[in-house]
Parts: structure tokens; C-alpha cells; sequence
């Protein structure tokens, strides 16, 4: 009799504290730090390792990944690379995996997980996008083969180190994922944020420091330099999986193969000339950056002198509001309903005017694909000319800028 008693009460007591009698906020603690962990094992291994090759993991770290992604979400690493691939190749297109733009924006937030799991039964995605993912044996006959029994095996685990409320941990865990990178990441990273740079895509960064996710939350970058380990671009940004990846690096265990190319500036040069034009070209996004930059000072001089002139409520001022907003997008990134705003600030200026016909000449420099180099050399120094020579001195500056960069 006594000897069930010590059983009830070991079992009971097991129940209430599991083998670590942790407290409310042990547990708590460790179900965040258990979710960070398998954050961090998407954006280094799945994410930037795997699906982008931009750095290379020591076996040691490549391999724990891969077992605590299988112990908490199942996840095969072919399938997800596969779906990111496809997801760059096909951005906002109807082949897009989870595009917001073609797909909806609750429909991603809200059945991202359902999204995922659809494209992974596509054969045909696995069989286009999923090459150089792991296929050894461990890989086929246990991760691959076995995917709802590694989250079987860490719910035991959550049950034997906290008790009945390890359910609640492994409930926390199994959500995590879906949570930010199906619906947050794949969604409102599409929708919503702020924009560095003009990727070709509705990709935003949903926040300055990459902390919660990982860094993911760093998207537009991610999406304008898709191949680079490192997703903060500017100073005040911060990307975690950053500083982990640079902690392995300096052990030994990760080797980093691209960052986000850094344009440089020397001397300014008489003439643009073809390394000129190879560093513009090669940093296209951040030079189309400093120019919005530029465009958007032009747009807060013109305010300032409506301000002076107290000409705050005119239609002008509305309209250059718009433009200071506005006028630095692409024009297929600006809603229809500004245009004739946008117009009317560019026909009350013709400085503004001229800022924005010169930005959509200097892009061809790289958008034309049937020149030859010389002649795109020659159209840089024609541009470079009739920059410094229009009388406005954000494109003088600009030009003489540009006669300095050197790759």
C-alpha cells in the first residue's frame, strides 16, 4: 500500500513539476529560448545556408539544425528550401507559394502553415528547386521519412522536464513557425514596413532590428540581396542570426561566402569610365537609394518654401506632400490614386521634374541587356554631363558622387 502511495505521489508530483520542479517563469523562459533556438536553426541552416548558399556550417552545427528542426516542426529541408526558391523565382506571381500580393493578405497570415504543406506535395517544385539539399541516410530514413515522430518525441521530452504544462510548451513550439515565418514573414514582410531599397518585389522590412525572428524581419533586404548571410544593411539595423553566424565563423564552425556588396568611393575621376560603371551596376540598389534620397531632400526644400510663404493648405503643398512620399517609388509600386498628385508636383517644378526623367535614365544603364559595355560607358559620362550641367545641385552632387565610386 505504502509503495503505491510513493507512486501516486511521485507520479502527481511529476504532473504538477516534471523532473525539473522549474517554476512558472523557468518555464516560460525555456520554451522562449527553446523557440529561439529552432528560429535561428530556419534563417542560418534552412534559410541562408541551404536555400541561398550563402555560408557553409561545419557538419557539428549543420547536423544539430537538422535534428532540432525535425524535433520541432517536422520540417523536411528539401521541401522548405524547394518552397523559398520557388518563392524568389516566382515572387508575386500566381506561382508564388505564399504571395500576399496574388494570394491575400489574411489568406497568408492566417493558413501560411496550409499554403506550405500544399506546395509541398508538389513533385514537380521538390524535383526543380530542391537540388544540393541533404540525402544521406539519416536524411531518408529518418527526417524525411519520419516527420511527425520527431515532434513526438519532443512533446515526451516537454512532458518529462516540465509535467502537464509541458503541453503547453510543446503547443507554444509547434505554433512558433507557422506564427512568424509562415504568416508574419511570408505575409506582412509583403505588405507592410519600410523599404531600403526597390527590390523588384513588395518585399519590406517589418522592423529595424531582427531579434524575435531571427533577423527574417529584415525582408526587403533579404529579397534586394538574396544570396548575402548577413541581412542588416544600415547602421541602426541588427540581424541575430548575423552575430550567431559570425560567432560560429569565428570558431570555425561556419564560413560566410557573400555579404551585401558595400559601394566605395575613391577619388572623383574626370570622366566616368568602365570601372565606374561596373561599381554602379554592381550596387544598383543602393545607388537608386541615395537617389530617392536626393529626391526626397528636393521635395522637403520646396515645402520649406511653401512653409515661409505660408502656403501650408494649398493644393501645391498637398501635392508636393505626395511627391516627398511617393515619387522616389517605382512607378509600379505607387497607387493609382497619387498620380495626378505626383504630376501636378512635377509640372509646379521642373527641378522635381527633371530629378525624376534623370533617375529613369540612369536605370537604364543596367536594365538594357542589348549593349555593349563601351556604349553603356559612354551614355554614364553623357548622363554624368548633363547632370552637372542642369543647374540643380542635388544632381550636380549626385553626378560628382558617382565619378568617384570604384567597385
Amino acid at each position: 500500500m505504502n509503495e503505491l502511495m510513493m507512486v501516486h505521489d511521485a507520479l502527481v508530483d511529476w504532473l504538477a513539476n516534471g523532473i525539473t520542479h522549474a517554476s512558472g517563469w523557468q518555464i516560460l523562459v525555456s520554451a522562449l529560448v527553446m523557440t529561439h533556438i529552432t528560429i535561428a536553426a530556419v534563417t542560418i541552416y534552412l534559410h541562408r545556408c541551404q536555400a541561398h548558399r550563402s555560408l557553409d556550417l561545419h557538419p557539428i552545427p549543420a547536423h544539430f539544425f537538422r535534428f532540432w528542426l525535425w524535433a520541432t516542426t517536422g520540417q523536411v529541408t528539401k521541401e522548405w528550401v524547394s518552397i523559398h526558391r520557388k518563392h524568389h523565382a516566382k515572387c508575386e506571381t500566381v506561382e508564388d507559394p505564399h504571395s500576399p500580393v496574388t494570394h491575400g493578405i489574411k489568406t497568408v497570415l492566417t493558413r501560411g502553415a496550409e499554403l506550405y504543406r500544399a506546395e509541398a506535395k508538389n513533385q514537380e517544385t521538390l524535383k526543380k528547386y530542391g537540388h544540393q539539399t541533404p540525402d544521406d541516410w539519416v536524411e531518408r530514413n529518418l527526417y524525411s521519412r519520419f516527420t511527425w515522430q520527431g515532434v513526438g518525441l519532443m512533446m515526451i521530452v516537454d512532458l518529462l522536464l516540465f509535467g502537464a504544462a509541458g503541453l503547453s510548451v510543446w503547443a507554444l513550439q509547434m505554433a512558433w513557425i507557422p506564427i512568424t515565418a509562415a504568416g508574419i514573414i511570408n505575409g506582412l514582410a509583403h505588405h507592410r514596413g519600410y523599404r531600403n531599397f526597390e527590390a523588384p518585389d513588395a518585399s519590406t522590412n517589418i522592423s529595424p532590428w531582427g531579434i524575435i525572428i531571427g533577423g527574417e524581419e529584415l525582408h526587403n533586404n533579404h529579397h534586394t540581396y538574396p544570396t548575402s548571410a548577413k541581412l542588416s544593411v544600415k547602421p541602426y539595423e541588427f540581424d541575430i542570426g548575423w552575430a550567431y553566424i559570425r560567432a560560429m565563423e569565428m570558431v570555425g564552425l561556419a564560413k560566410v561566402r557573400k555579404t551585401p556588396p558595400m559601394l566605395r568611393h575613391g577619388v572623383i575621376k574626370p570622366v566616368a569610365d568602365k570601372d565606374t560603371l561596373e561599381a554602379i551596376i554592381a550596387n544598383r540598389y543602393e545607388v537608386m537609394a541615395k537617389y530617392g534620397r536626393e529626391l526626397k531632400a528636393a521635395c522637403a526644400v520646396e515645402l520649406a518654401k511653401l512653409q515661409a510663404q505660408g502656403h501650408e493648405h494649398s493644393v501645391q503643398w498637398k501635392q508636393l506632400k505626395a511627391a516627398k512620399t511617393w515619387l522616389h517609388r517605382d512607378e509600379d509600386r505607387i497607387p493609382q490614386a497619387v498620380h495626378a498628385e505626383l504630376a501636378g508636383a512635377r509640372a509646379a517644378s521642373p527641378a522635381l521634374d527633371k530629378l525624376v526623367l534623370m533617375r529613369e535614365e540612369l536605370r537604364l544603364l543596367w536594365t538594357r541587356t542589348n549593349v555593349s559595355a563601351e556604349q553603356l560607358v559612354h551614355d554614364l559620362q553623357a548622363w554624368c554631363r548633363k547632370a552637372e550641367e542642369s543647374g540643380i545641385a542635388e544632381l550636380r552632387a549626385f553626378s560628382q558622387n558617382l565619378r568617384a565610386a570604384r567597385a
